[in-house]
Order: C-alpha cells, then sequence, then structure tokens
C-alpha cells in the first residue's frame, strides 16, 4: 500500500483539526454566497438544472488540466482501482448531480428561507446515519449541539408560511437535504480511508456527476440565452465557489467526522440571511436573532475539544 495511503489512516492532531476548521468556514462563506448568486441566476430566467450542470461541468473543466499537469496527481490517477471509481461514481451522482441538481431546482420553486430549513436538517440525519453505520458516533456534547442548532434553525423559520409554494419543491429540497446526508458520510469514507488526495477526489467526482447533470436540464429545461452578466455569475461560482471550495472542502473532510462537517457546513445558515439582508434587502427579526445565536452555539458544542475516536 502506498505511503500516502497509510498515512491517511493516521489520528489529525489538534493543529491540524483547528486548519480544517478555519478551511472548512472558509467553503462555508464562499458556498454562502453562492445562494444569492444563485437567485439572482434564477432571477435572470436560467433554467435550474442547466444552470447547475453548467457551473459544476465548467468547474470540472478547470480542474482537469490542473490534474493532469501534475505527476504526483496522474500516478495517483493510475492506481485507481475499480472500487475507487466505483465509490467515486456514486459520491458525483449523490453529492453533484442528485443534492446539487435537486438543491437549484428547489430554489426556482421555493423562497430561500424555505430551502435553507430544510437542509438544515442535515446535521440530524447525518448523526442518525453515522451512529447507525459507522463508529463515528456523537458524544454527548455533540447531541445537544446538534439538538441547539436543529432548535435555532425552528426558532428562526417557524412558523413557516409556503404561500403558494409548489409540493414538488418541497420534495426537491427534501431529496437535496437527504442527498447531502449520505454525500457526507460517503465523503468522508473516501477522503478518509482511500488515500487519493483532495484534487482527485474534486476532478473525477465532479466529472462523474456533472455531466449527467448537465444532460437531464438541457433534455428537460433546455438552454437561454446566456448575456455578460450571466456568464459571469456562471463562471464565478464554477472557478472559486466549486473548483477551489470543492478542493478545499474535500481536504477537510480528511480530519473532520462526518457530523463535524455537517455542522460547519450549517453555520451557512447565519452567513446566508447575512448576506441575503446586505444583497436582496431581507431582513432579520429579534426571533431570528436568537435562532442564528443557537445555531452558531451547537456549531462551538460540536466542535469541543475531544478524545479522538476510533473511525
Amino acid at each position: 500500500m502506498p505511503a500516502s495511503r497509510l498515512a491517511s489512516s493516521q489520528p489529525p492532531n489538534a493543529a491540524a483539526h483547528r486548519r480544517a476548521v478555519l478551511e472548512a468556514l472558509l467553503v462555508t462563506f464562499l458556498w454562502s454566497t453562492s445562494w444569492v448568486l444563485i437567485k439572482l441566476g434564477l432571477r435572470a430566467e436560467l433554467p435550474s438544472l442547466t444552470f447547475a450542470g453548467l457551473r459544476y461541468t465548467l468547474a470540472f473543466i478547470c480542474l482537469l488540466p490542473w490534474l493532469l499537469a501534475s505527476p504526483y496527481q496522474r500516478a495517483g490517477l493510475r492506481t485507481l482501482s475499480g472500487r475507487d471509481w466505483a465509490q467515486l461514481l456514486l459520491y458525483g451522482m449523490v453529492f453533484y448531480a442528485l443534492a446539487q441538481g435537486a438543491q437549484f431546482f428547489s430554489l426556482e420553486l421555493l423562497p430561500a428561507a424555505t430551502v435553507s430549513l430544510v437542509l438544515n436538517l442535515s446535521p440530524l440525519t447525518v448523526a442518525a446515519l453515522s451512529a447507525a453505520l459507522t463508529h463515528e458516533r456523537p458524544s454527548g456534547w455533540q447531541w445537544i449541539g446538534i439538538g441547539l442548532s436543529m432548535g435555532g434553525t425552528l426558532l428562526y423559520f417557524l412558523p413557516l408560511s409556503l404561500g403558494g409554494a409548489k409540493a414538488v419543491g418541497i420534495l426537491a429540497a427534501l431529496v437535496g437535504m437527504l442527498a447531502n446526508a449520505l454525500a457526507s458520510l460517503l465523503g468522508r469514507v473516501i477522503n478518509a480511508h482511500s488515500g487519493l488526495s483532495p484534487l482527485l477526489v474534486t476532478t473525477l467526482s465532479m466529472g462523474l456527476g456533472s455531466w449527467p447533470m448537465l444532460a437531464a436540464g438541457l433534455l428537460w429545461q433546455g438552454s437561454a440565452p446566456l448575456g455578460l452578466t450571466q456568464w459571469a455569475i456562471i463562471a464565478w461560482l464554477a472557478v472559486v465557489n466549486t473548483a477551489f471550495a470543492f478542493t478545499l472542502w474535500n481536504r477537510t473532510l480528511q480530519t473532520l467526522s462526518a457530523v463535524e462537517s455537517s455542522l460547519m457546513a450549517n453555520t451557512m445558515l447565519p452567513q446566508i440571511v447575512l448576506l441575503t439582508w446586505l444583497f436582496l434587502g431581507e431582513g432579520v427579526d429579534l426571533k431570528g436573532v436568537f435562532g442564528l445565536i443557537l445555531v452558531t452555539l451547537g456549531v462551538a458544542l460540536v466542535q469541543w475539544p475531544r478524545s479522538p475516536r476510533p473511525v
């Protein structure tokens, strides 16, 4: 077995864990800005699945030359087994084609607040799946943090008024939430145990998942005339918020557990609220402020120092 694969099985030290937390927070900020950009793109009548497919396909095209230009990455590519390819295909279909496609589609039909609420059920789903399928069982403090985070989410959004939103939008958001939860576990397994580099995992899984999503969008929704603004949104989402951010996220998955990664993603809630207030004019009432505080406290408890657990 290559030394790089053996090294990935060693428990992370405190410094590596702190660095992974900070990198994950940077990624969540970039992803939070994506919600504003996606909404602007949808307002410009970009078809949702085609929009998502263009974003991730272009990001894959940006990453591929970087991957192939590196002798180290090419060597890793040659060592891929059939099992590695199968895992990357499954990860790509779940994390990109299913989760991201469902998110874009639900944002076309529902308010961003409604989609955010549904997606914030993901940490609890991850905790349940992680406890049932892996040895990464959350500690008592982590369960309290999950509870506070979920309670803060409900406090912020409830009572929820859907107005004229379509039932298919709710179903799409639920599919996206479940796919995100499953992708957290799949990503943890691949990044922590396969020994593959984050760049290799990101590029191949994105390539395997983005093309089906783009094909489905073009066949079902068709394309739309793209002006300079639309191309600028797609390009920024693809290069910065996808190619760079997803590579960095996959690197953090080598250190953070599935529950930790999901709760770090949950910090997007207050970030999205702030960004939508600044750029889309959506305000926050006092109840919402208390909800954001509970979410932040819940994430902090999940990151509470703990003794290493077997993986």
